[in-house]
């Protein structure tokens, strides 16, 4: 499977996910210049953004290794540009990790700050 395929697939398993936890999704796959965001998402009155890493294996590490401080930074960017886009100044929002191994769904909350 190509990642391309694998990232979609990963993105609607993490989508039904947070849907089970009774999360609202307000956007897929939002892009900017400064960068992209895999799911933005509400939960209660916090706007979480959501990173998504699928993987099949660990040949390469943990999915959430993947994610590197540029990565961190590049996501935190697209946030600001979203929150103020959308005057959304004074909410409250936080950063997520959803990994996808084998199917199993992993789901770091607060996993990265601004």
């Amino acid at each position: 499977m190509n990642n391309r395929k694998s990232g979609i697939e990963g993105e609607n398993i993490a989508v039904e996910y947070l849907k089970k936890q009774g999360y609202a999704i307000m956007e897929r796959n939002f892009n900017t210049k400064v960068g992209e965001i895999d799911i933005i998402a509400r939960d209660k009155d916090t706007i979480v953004f959501v990173e998504v890493k699928a993987r099949e294996n660990i040949k390469f590490g943990q999915p959430i290794e993947s994610i590197t401080n540029q990565k961190v930074r590049s996501i935190i960017r697209t946030a600001q540009w979203y929150l103020s886009s959308k005057r959304k100044y004074d909410y409250p929002c936080r950063f997520d990790v959803i990994e996808i191994l084998r199917g199993e769904v992993t789901h770091t909350k607060n996993a990265f700050t601004m």
